[in-house]
């Protein structure tokens, strides 16, 4: 039997919706910000980018450093969406 591939995260669907809010408020349509991330040396295709925003594809941190660089933003920008829905406790938290 095949071994299953790891789920996505909160923190992954997190980073996936971050990605298409900038991208969209950029004005760059994924083929436009494939072709921008694939300029600076990590060649990605627009389909992936899709599969990435849609969570079918998982975002390594290769993909998110160049995806951050290519929308002009620090990395990290695209890491601090919310982890947790509203109302859930966080570490140390009550």
């Amino acid at each position: 039997m095949p071994p299953c591939p790891l789920a996505i995260g909160s923190a992954g669907h997190a980073a996936a919706h971050a990605i298409e809010r900038a991208r969209t408020a950029r004005g760059y349509s994924q083929r436009q910000l494939a072709a921008r991330v694939t300029a600076l040396g990590r060649p990605m295709t627009f389909t992936a980018l899709s599969r990435i925003e849609r969570t079918v594809r998982r975002c390594d941190i290769d993909d998110l450093v160049a995806i951050a660089t290519a929308l002009g933003i620090a990395p990290q920008t695209l890491l601090a969406g919310p982890l947790m829905p509203p109302g859930a406790a966080g570490v140390g938290e009550i």
